[in-house]
């Protein structure tokens, strides 16, 4: 290890250091997981006869590209024998193989005899992974595992984490922050925490398990305000009644659920001001049709409308009014981006919420609205209203931290905190 010149963090050698065979770190951002599953895989690549192969899975393959591959090349660059960036595969100069893939393909992990695994952020990969193909891998050769990632809520990685602190031999789990990398500086973190809601710091930053509880949403939060003069419109449409509408697509008799049509104006410094929502029990016709008179009254930057059964539904008729009344938008697919919406919703609009960075419209009446989001998440109450809303976050992000998204659509916002 010192030949090759890795540089590890106190927690980082801890951890590496470590002869359990199945390991489980829950860490917050920017803690340095990226750099120790790039050491470990090179390592244990290295320690393996020719023709082994080590494996690293993230929830998806743009996600593995742009999380691990530049690391890899630059750690290993005095080892690496040979690298496809199109297959995501890299040989090491003793004939072993490292796989770079995306937890969203299964299918491409089967077959594979692994001596080593590296899950990165376990909490978004789906659990079948690992379960199906993963760990069947590592069987014949007794392969060991390495389970990485930021929670999000107690679901299987808060699992694994606890099965790690239980007297099993085989499974081990640590928990580090933000404030355990010393290469991040203190005052950084500090930063963060006054314009991030409570509950997305103690996740991103801290590494906390905790599901967002009640009372999430604060009625002394709300603002309301005038129009702001200058800003961009945004529309984010919720289609509800997917189920038989996917089954009867072009059935123009069939009424949804509650369908809520969010407009928005977004400011240069990223504030929201919320003009209306319009929500309603329509049928698909008169749903293009409201979509069609939002986009003609405020002249939208982009239209999202969530991809799936229920948009492939609407959009024919969307496409025809807005070819017959010469209106056009940009139309965006918006996506869950692998949470549940719960979880979007608390990161999308809590933090704005708790800063006083959404303003709703002193004209319009809120009553719905805000019976559904300070309700959130009660059992048999409606959320289509804020859901619709959130997923303006998908259509004017704004960064403060400079990085890159992926395909599922990751923002960086540290007023959302996601």
């Amino acid at each position: 290890m010192s030949n090759l010149n890795f540089q590890l963090l106190p927690w980082q050698q801890e951890v590496y250091k470590d002869p359990t065979r199945f390991k489980v770190i829950a860490a917050g951002r920017r803690c340095g997981k990226s750099r120790l599953a790039a050491t470990t895989l090179l390592i244990e690549g290295l320690k393996c006869p020719a023709g082994s192969a080590v494996l690293y899975v993230a929830p998806t393959q743009g996600q593995a590209r742009q999380i691990i591959w530049h690391v890899l090349m630059e750690l290993g660059r005095e080892v690496i024998a040979s690298s496809h960036v199109n297959n995501m595969d890299i040989t090491l100069v003793n004939g072993a193989t490292i796989y770079v893939r995306g937890a969203d393909r299964p299918d491409t992990l089967r077959g594979v005899s692994l001596t080593y695994a590296v899950l990165d952020e376990v909490a978004d990969i789906k659990p079948e992974a690992w379960e199906q193909v993963i760990r069947a891998a590592l069987s014949d050769k007794k392969g060991r595992a390495l389970f990485i990632g930021t929670p999000k809520g107690r679901n299987w990685f808060y699992d694994l984490f606890k099965l790690g602190q239980e007297d099993d031999n085989d499974w081990k789990s640590w928990h580090f922050t933000t404030k355990d990398n010393p290469l991040i500086d203190p005052s950084e973190i500090e930063a963060a925490k006054k314009t991030m809601s409570s509950f997305s710091f103690k996740q991103e930053y801290m590494a906390s398990f905790d599901n967002a509880g009640s009372d999430i949403f604060k009625e002394e939060w709300i603002k309301y305000g005038e129009e702001p003069e200058y800003g961009s419109y945004y529309i984010a449409c919720d289609l509800a009644g997917f189920e038989e509408v996917a089954k009867q697509a072009a059935n123009s008799k069939k009424r949804l659920d509650q369908t809520a049509i969010s407009i928005v104006k977004v400011t240069e410094d990223g504030k929201w001001f919320v003009k209306k929502i319009d929500y309603g029990r329509w049928d698909i016709r008169e749903t293009a049709v409201r979509i069609l008179m939002a986009i003609r009254d405020y002249r939208p930057l982009a239209v999202g409308i969530e991809k799936g059964a229920l948009k492939n539904a609407v959009l024919p008729y969307l496409s025809d009014l807005m070819r017959k009344n010469n209106v056009y938008s940009h139309i965006v697919d918006l996506t869950h981006g692998n949470r549940k919406k719960a979880d979007r919703i608390i990161w999308s609009l809590q933090g704005r919420f708790e800063h006083g960075r959404i303003i709703l419209n002193s004209e319009e009446d809120w009553d719905e609205f805000l019976d559904q989001l300070l309700m959130f998440p009660a059992k048999g109450v409606h959320d289509d209203l804020p859901d619709s809303l959130s997923y303006i976050d998908q259509l004017a992000v704004t960064s403060y931290f400079e990085g890159e998204e992926d395909e599922d659509w990751t923002p960086i916002d540290v007023i959302s905190g996601v």
